[in-house]
C-alpha cells in the first residue's frame, strides 16, 4: 500500500506527541511535519505536500477553518481531516464547508483516528457517528423549514444512478461499465450533476448523497 504522508496541525505539543506515538504504529504512515498555528499549516503543506493534515480547529495566529479554506483553494489540496475536542453542530458545519474531508472528536478511539486517516486519504469521507447524526438532523430540518431546496428532482434517472456510483467510490470507467455507456457520456453526467447541484467537489457530492440517502456511511 502506498505510503501516507501526513501533516500534524495543532497547538498544543503533547497533543501532537500523543498523535506522532500513535501514528508511527501504523506501517502505512509517516508523518512529514509538524506545525501549531494555521499559518503552519499553509506553510508546511506547500513545503512537504501531505496526503493528509489533521487540523485542530482552536489555534493562534489563525484558526483551522481559516487555514482549510485557503488549503482547498488551492491545486491538488491533500485532505483535511479535523481532530479537535470541539463536537458542537457550528465548528463541525464550518469545517465540511471550508472543504475538510472528516471531523474526529479527541475523544474518539485510536483505532477509529487511523480508519479516518486512511479513508480520507482514498478520497473518502469520514465522520464520527454522533457528526453524521447531527447532518442528517440538520439536512432533515431544513427541509422541513424550506430551506432546503430538493435539487435532486431536476436530476435524470440517469443523472441519479451515476451520483450514486460517484459517491460509491466508483471510477468512471467502471461505471460506464456498469451502465454499458461510454466514459465520456459518464464524464457529461458528471459535469452536468455537479452544475446541477451546484456542487465542486466529490466530497461535496458525497455528503449531499448522505443527505438525501442514497448512500449509508456503510457504503464509503
Amino acid at each position: 500500500m502506498t505510503t501516507i504522508r501526513i501533516l500534524i496541525v495543532d497547538d498544543h505539543a503533547v497533543v501532537r506527541a500523543g498523535i506522532r506515538m500513535l501514528l508511527e504504529s501504523d506501517p502505512d504512515m509517516v508523518i512529514v511535519g509538524e506545525g501549531e498555528t494555521g499559518q503552519d499549516a499553509i506553510n508546511l503543506a506547500q513545503q512537504h505536500h501531505p496526503d493528509v493534515i489533521l487540523m485542530d480547529i482552536t489555534m493562534p495566529v489563525m484558526d483551522g477553518i481559516e487555514a482549510t479554506q485557503y488549503i482547498k483553494k488551492q491545486a491538488e489540496s491533500p485532505a483535511i481531516l479535523t481532530l479537535t475536542i470541539h463536537e458542537g453542530k457550528d465548528y463541525f458545519f464550518h469545517m465540511l464547508q471550508a472543504g475538510a474531508s472528516g471531523y474526529v472528536p479527541k475523544r474518539a478511539a485510536p483505532q477509529d483516528l487511523l480508519q479516518a486517516i486512511h479513508i480520507v486519504a482514498s478520497g473518502n469521507v469520514y465522520l464520527d457517528p454522533a457528526v453524521a447524526k447531527d447532518l442528517v438532523s440538520d439536512y432533515l430540518t431544513r427541509v422541513q423549514d424550506g430551506s432546503e431546496q430538493d435539487s435532486y428532482e431536476v436530476l435524470t434517472d440517469r443523472e441519479r444512478q451515476v451520483l450514486t456510483l460517484i459517491a460509491e467510490d466508483e471510477t468512471n470507467q467502471s461505471i460506464a461499465n456498469e451502465l454499458d455507456i461510454s466514459v465520456k457520456t459518464v464524464e457529461r453526467h458528471r459535469e452536468n450533476i455537479m452544475r446541477k447541484l451546484n456542487l465542486h467537489t466529490r466530497t461535496e457530492l458525497v455528503k449531499y448523497a448522505i443527505r438525501k440517502g442514497l448512500i449509508s456511511l456503510d457504503d464509503l
